[in-house]
């Protein structure tokens, strides 16, 4: 599994998402308004929207909230900020590669406190295409292990163009490139198969792997990007061993 996956794996099993769920609101709601505004409203004609708001709907996030967010997009809302997706790209503590995507209405805001953080933890901001050379682009989704067969994963999956199908002992992880995330999307729906997560990711070409207590300080790091409000999902190339992600889980 990936270590960006791996990471989502604890932070379900610590409660992160539940402890702070109206952060987990606002980023969703920016998340739809970025889907609507890129895409049009239509759910069923733009699936970065259908899975916006799929994800909302899989976190409780209520009917009215989401009915406010698209409104947001189509202009009807009174909210005057104008949100736009952006990347940053840097390096944390270890030298271990970080690309943060945001979505923000305030990019020198935005930008100042990211790269206050990284200072901070001694690593540093990047410039545009320092570190994106190092990671690909691509479609992931994962499933959990309980209620899904691997062999029916694995078989829709290739035949919906997937690169690659992995399992551990809690999930399936399907690697995709990025044009067949539709026709997997299409795939698992028709087949009554929800994804924990499925998205449009950044996967590093090469993992960098370090020592437990360095792996644990590069994860504060990345843990404290993941907590800042315009900031939507961040990006690594360290890998997680088995090790880590035991001390981690006992944090």
């Amino acid at each position: 599994m990936s270590g960006h996956s791996k990471w989502a794996t604890i932070k379900r099993k610590k409660g992160v998402a539940d402890a702070k769920r109206g952060q987990v609101f606002t980023r969703l709601t920016r998340e739809i308004v970025m889907a609507a505004r890129e895409g049009g409203g239509d759910i069923d004609g733009n699936f970065r929207l259908r899975l916006a708001v799929d994800k909302a709907k899989a976190q409780s996030m209520p009917k009215d909230n989401i009915d406010r967010a698209l409104k947001r997009a189509s202009g009807e809302g009174k909210e005057g900020e104008i949100y736009e997706e952006v990347f940053y790209e840097g390096y944390g503590p270890n030298g271990v590669a970080i690309i943060i995507q945001c979505v923000t209405e305030n990019r020198n805001r935005t930008v100042a406190e990211i790269r206050h953080l990284l200072v901070r933890s001694g690593g540093n901001m990047g410039e545009v295409g320092s570190v994106s050379w190092q990671f690909r682009r691509a479609s992931v989704f994962t499933f959990p292990l309980e209620g899904n067969d691997f062999d029916k994963v694995f078989e829709l999956a290739v035949e919906g163009g997937a690169d690659d199908v992995t399992q551990d002992d809690e999930e399936i992880e399907v690697v995709a490139p990025v044009e067949s995330f539709k026709t997997l999307v299409d795939r698992f729906r028709t087949a009554g198969m929800t994804p924990d997560e499925a998205g449009l990711k950044m996967l590093p070409n090469q993992e960098m792997e370090l020592n437990v207590e360095d792996t644990l300080q590069t994860m504060r790091t990345i843990e404290a990007l993941e907590e800042m409000d315009d900031v939507q999902d961040v990006y690594s190339n360290l890998k997680i061993s088995d090790a880590a992600m035991a001390a981690m889980e006992s944090e």
